[in-house]
């Protein structure tokens, strides 16, 4: 097991410091609206029989958890710790993995059922908020993360990148719905369970942090 021992090189000075205290506040502040975006997008997902739309949602709860690992990664003496910093990655790479599994299962099941989806103006609403607001707090955490080399940290804004795209794509797919192309919608839901196995991969190996 990792040990606790404190970092002996940036991680003491005052502005690495300062980088942890704005990493910690954005993952706050991500999870308010994390909150929110998955409420609503699981709503309008079941409402509209949309299995990439819930699967959107589904994983907003999983960038929750990726936000809460890195709160709880800077916070108190966990702030200096390597090994707080190994086990927040590891963490992370699972919250990756519990979607992907869920969204193949969901797709299979609603294929079977015959459930199509349909349209949904909540659903194209708060898709559209995210697609526009999760770029900027991805690329922040990310230019963060490469100032605190934190893993943890690149991986949180990686998947709210993720979710911008995704999100997009899911607005595509939902506006397709109204031109009778259903199949979008299982398709869109079978790649975003490929990229996140894929990224969850990536963090339990730690690429692509901090380059």
């Amino acid at each position: 097991m990792p040990d606790q021992r404190v970092h002996a090189h940036p991680a003491a000075s005052a502005e690495w410091l300062r980088a942890a205290r704005s990493a910690r506040a954005l993952s706050v502040a991500t999870l308010v609206w994390l909150g929110l975006e998955s409420s609503l997008g699981l709503w309008a997902g079941f409402r509209a029989h949309s299995v990439a739309l819930i699967g959107w949602g589904m994983s907003a709860l999983v960038e929750g958890a990726a936000s809460l690992i890195v709160v709880w990664r800077f916070t108190g003496s966990r702030t200096l710790s390597e090994g707080a910093e190994h086990r927040a990655r590891k963490a992370l790479a699972v919250s990756f993995w519990v979607l992907a599994p869920y969204l193949v299962l969901h797709v299979a099941y609603d294929l079977d059922m015959g459930h199509r989806a349909v349209p949904t103006a909540l659903g194209i609403a708060v898709t559209a908020v995210s697609l526009v607001s999760m770029p900027a707090l991805g690329l922040a955490k990310r230019r963060l993360a490469r100032r605190l080399a934190s893993p943890a940290t690149a991986g949180e804004g990686t998947q709210n990148l993720i979710c911008a795209a995704t999100a997009g794509g899911v607005l595509v797919g939902l506006w397709l719905n109204t031109v009778g192309w259903w199949w979008v919608d299982p398709v869109m839901a079978v790649a975003l369970a490929a990229v996140a196995a894929r990224e969850g991969h990536r963090a339990w190996r730690g690429d692509g942090c901090c380059h």
